[in-house]
């Protein structure tokens, strides 16, 4: 039996581990303003680690039909990557000069590499294997992306659901290979019209769709400053992991995780 340190015992830092989180920068050169920079996308991964966790409970929630309890869940991940966006502004204080300064010690490492984020992407519904390649050296990483990829989304899960609720979401979808991309169904659209033009017979479905939209909403927010940091940077210089840089970026704000929820308001 494993004995627990008495709470008296147990200090602030001991707690938190912060000698172990303290110790886990390493800048490579001697700028200034690397520190920084090391710092913004570290706590970014933590807070991405916060994301997954509450995902994983709504979505363990919603699957199981409990559709209300998920919310909290949901708002809490829509407030984190609130809080995401606003360190682009901290990263921003860093001029184009300052970055250039260090900019060489990072080699082919990239944001786009980051295994939590593209997981994030893939329980939301946007699924890409082409990510896979960049975890190969790292065995849990590259499984459990690869598992979140060939696993059902939030979306699905929601899918699911309105199915369960007596809602003419169609067997193709509800069958369809998850893995790959989700592609928008008029059906699908007609369901969710169904749910929003009666609010009050379906305010489960509808508040449920409302936090989709939210995260949705969030993640383009994120992204938008995410180009302007980048562009206001290094303007359009390619990226560090040989991506088109700004360019890359500003394509995804084309994406959408429930392309439904977004265009059938225009029929409403």
């Amino acid at each position: 039996m494993t004995e627990t340190a008495p709470p008296s015992s147990i200090t602030y830092a001991g707690y938190l581990a912060l000698d172990d989180l303290l110790a886990a920068q390493h800048p490579l050169s001697d700028q200034h303003d690397e520190m920084l920079f090391v710092i913004i996308h570290q706590t970014k991964e933590l807070w991405l680690k916060q994301i997954l966790h509450e995902v994983a409970l709504a979505q363990a929630l919603v699957r199981a039909g409990d559709l209300v309890p998920a919310y909290k869940s949901l708002a809490r991940v829509s407030r984190i990557q609130t809080v995401m966006t606003l360190s682009w502004d901290i990263l921003a204080t860093m001029t184009p000069a300052d970055y250039l300064r260090f900019r060489g010690v990072l080699g082919s490492s990239s944001g786009f590499q980051s295994d939590q984020f593209r997981r994030f992407e893939s329980m939301l519904g946007l699924k890409d294997d082409r990510f896979l390649r960049f975890h190969e050296e790292r065995p849990e990483a590259h499984a459990a992306l690869k598992a979140a990829i060939d696993a059902p989304s939030l979306y699905d899960d929601a899918l699911s659901q309105l199915a369960v609720a007596g809602l003419p979401v169609p067997v193709a979808v509800l069958n369809r290979d998850v893995s790959k991309p989700y592609e928008p169904s008029e059906a699908v659209e007609a369901a969710w019209l169904e749910v929003y033009r009666d609010t009050e017979r379906w305010w489960p479905f509808y508040q449920l769709a409302e936090k989709l939209v939210d995260l949705d909403d969030a993640l383009l927010t994120w992204r938008h400053k995410h180009v302007v940091t980048v562009e206001r940077i290094i303007g359009r210089r390619r990226g560090t992991g040989g991506t088109d840089g700004v360019g890359y970026l500003t394509e995804t704000l084309q994406r959408r995780c429930f392309p439904e929820l977004w265009s059938l308001r225009t029929k409403l």
